[in-house]
């Protein structure tokens, strides 16, 4: 009957998920049928007996996440979801890594139903899984209230991953690993395929720790080595770990590479290559699995599929009606929570945030603080922090909304303020934001020197890939870092950033920009958004009668235009724009009449009409000059192939910032200079 699964039925449902893989691999002569070979029997327990789903609606907000941190292992996780019915056909299956097809190489989020993370890159997964988890803690702690054990409140679900030696390697890995054990995210449950195989070899290599020693210094719970195929232990495992509410758990599970393959199990050939034709039959052979055809799936298993699909579905009933208990029990709460999950924002937030920073000359840094602080009153959902440098404005820790972990206070829910110290851990910092906007209740923001942005890059890379709405604030943006020297003065950052694709790039001028770039981030960005600060104080713009806040929008707005025309265009963005105005003061004087143009993005500036764009920076043979204490490369489009460029093309120096200023030519005399030299050579 549908539900009973024997010890033959099982053998059959692994087989089943292991040559799903084999059979995909092989279609596409591309991929990593070995760990979906290892792992089939652990997958099936852990969906089967412990994941709490709907595959008909894969973003049912209380079901379990379900994170594989080695996305090359992608067809153990297709296997799974079209095996319990989540809207992936076997036809998707055969098109594994083929054009077009919710089947690619590794996960997508938004791509496969069911998919809860794009993954990949090793350790990404698992440092994303933490920001999923923290997200859930702190959802429990906000929106629970007075939740009886029979009501179903929010953030009440688990967050289950599976892992491998190479994600272990990996330094997110540590980072992230450190940061949960240290919160004690009870509710975060991986199961760590230790085959002791990378793809030249064993780990003999060069990857000899003690990793269970390591995670329980860490303050995580781990259990294990288990066999892979001793199913009823993994099952105990797993129960423990959920019975264990103060501690993530680690489980150590012994798998075998490539299980059932006569020639490569256990071997390195089974990691990246598909067995190919002769030893697929090999294995089927061996497992007595028929030849042909390929990619079948035996009447019995789909029949026990459909049984446990119907099983889950009921389950999904059962929590629903709790959780209906819950909200008649919590009814502010409820909408309070509804109101997060829905994003609802006032419809006047531009000027709400923007309202008294006209004429107010500070850092954009500084700035920036002052809109979170609004917006933290404003948007309740809004948390976050940085990599050790709330000091530094980069942002700050705001005092009366209290600290995420325990450094609460021994009496204080550990997960009910909105700061969260991510400590000296850039990378993982950058991937846990993600998890925590991919759980779907909160705005996560986080922020460091704009330099450390390298250390971040695979992460806000894969936020832009998946359109998460993560907010990065990075702060001392340019050479006038000053005398902490070039190690930490940014030049290529912002050309290297504009290049990712769907990232959305501020780099504010003033108090003005600053806040209306936080309004646009909140209420249009269908991606990330990065914003990009001064260290320095800087004079507020004075702009023309006509400006309105939502030309900041546009991307690129006039702040200071001759009524005889312009002789020259100046465009920049940043702390670039009060020196473009005081040097097109100086060309005036001498007769050159400039038009400056603020760009505090030239994403949004790029997506405008064309029409738009020309009536700012013509194409007409007048000529335009670009400003930009980085490299400024991202500004060629607009002044063309010999246009001027007033940029670094070097790295910066240890000095106070004025003179830096001096020494690189960004004073408004030495501006003036050289654009007046530009005009008459051209």
């Amino acid at each position: 009957m549908p539900g009973e699964c024997t010890p033959q039925l099982r053998e059959t449902i692994e087989n089943t998920i292991r040559f799903l893989a084999v059979d995909a691999v092989n279609a596409a002569n591309s991929g990593h049928p070995g760990a979906p070979m290892g792992l089939a029997a652990a997958a099936f327990e852990l969906f089967d007996n412990h994941l709490r789903f709907d595959p008909s609606d894969p973003d049912w907000p209380l079901r379990d996440r379900f994170v594989l941190s080695g996305g090359h292992a992608s067809m153990l996780l297709y296997g799974m979801l079209h095996l319990y019915g989540y809207a992936l056909s076997l036809d998707e299956i055969r098109a594994f890594r083929q054009w077009g097809a919710q089947t690619p190489g590794h996960p997508e989020f938004g791509l496969t139903p069911g998919v809860e993370t794009t993954t990949g890159p090793l350790g990404q997964g698992f440092a994303h899984a933490v920001g999923m988890a923290l997200a859930a803690r702190m959802a429990r702690s906000r929106f629970q209230g007075v939740a009886s054990p029979d009501q179903a409140a929010p953030g009440e679900h688990f967050v289950y991953g599976m892992m491998g030696d190479g994600d272990m390697m990996e330094g997110i890995t540590s980072e992230a690993a450190s940061l949960a054990g240290h919160l004690g995210l009870g509710n975060m449950i991986f199961i760590y395929d230790a085959n002791e195989i990378t793809i030249d070899g064993g780990t003999e290599l060069s990857f000899g720790e003690d990793i269970p020693a390591r995670f329980v210094a860490q303050g995580w719970h781990v259990q294990g080595a288990i066999d892979g195929q001793a199913v009823s232990e993994l099952g105990d495992a797993l129960e423990a770990a959920r019975a264990e509410t103060d501690r993530p758990s680690l489980i150590v599970l012994r798998t075998v590479i490539g299980r059932g393959s006569p020639a490569v199990a256990g071997t390195n050939k089974a990691h990246g290559s598909p067995l190919g034709a002769e030893e697929a039959a090999r294995a089927k052979q061996a497992a007595g699995w028929p030849e042909e055809p390929n990619f079948w799936v035996p009447d019995e298993v789909r029949g026990y599929f459909e049984g446990r699909i119907s099983d889950k579905k009921v389950s999904r009933a059962a929590i629903e009606a709790q959780h209906q208990a819950w909200r008649e029990a919590n009814p502010e709460n409820a909408e309070a929570w509804d109101a997060a999950r829905d994003r609802k924002l006032p419809g006047n937030l531009g000027e709400r945030l923007a309202e008294g920073f006209a004429g107010v000359d500070d850092a954009t840094r500084k700035h920036s603080a002052a809109v979170l602080a609004r917006l933290h009153e404003i948007v309740p959902t809004m948390v976050g922090g940085s990599a050790d440098l709330a000091g530094s404005a980069a942002p700050p820790i705001l005092k009366e909304h209290g600290i995420v972990g325990p450094g609460a206070g021994p009496d204080t829910d550990p997960f009910a303020g909105r700061n969260i110290h991510f400590g000296v851990r850039e990378h993982a910092m950058g991937a846990v934001v993600n998890g925590m906007a991919l759980d779907g209740t909160f705005i996560p923001y986080c922020g460091t020197f704009l330099i450390f942005s390298d250390y971040m890059r695979p992460s806000i890379r894969l936020a832009a890939l998946m359109k998460l709405r993560t907010l990065f604030v990075f702060t001392h943006d340019s050479f006038y870092v000053g005398e902490d020297g070039p190690t930490h003065q940014p030049i290529e950052q912002l050309d290297s950033l504009r290049a990712v694709p769907g990232l959305t790039i501020f780099r504010p001028a003033d108090g003005v920009e600053t806040a209306m770039a936080y309004a646009w981030a909140l209420q249009h960005a269908q991606g990330p958004v990065l914003f990009a600060l001064t260290r320095q104080g800087l004079k507020a713009l004075s702009r023309p009668t006509d400006f309105e806040l939502e030309d900041v929008w546009k991307g690129a707005y006039r702040v200071r235009e001759s009524g005889k025309g312009a002789d020259v265009v100046l465009v920049a963005s940043g702390s670039e724009v009060s020196l473009a105005c005081e040097a097109a003061d100086v060309l005036a004087a001498g007769g050159v009449e400039a038009r400056v143009v603020s760009i505090p993005s030239l994403e949004l500036f790029f997506a405008q009409p064309e029409a738009e764009q020309l009536a700012l920076v013509p194409d007409d043979g007048t000529p335009v000059v670009a400003i930009e204490a980085g490299r400024g490369e991202s500004y060629r489009r607009l002044v063309g192939r010999r246009g001027l460029i007033i940029g670094m093309t070097r790295f910066g120096e240890s000095a106070p910032a004025g003179r830096l200023a001096e020494e690189f030519g960004f004073t408004p005399k030495a501006v003036a200079t050289r654009v007046g030299e530009y005009l008459a050579g051209s």
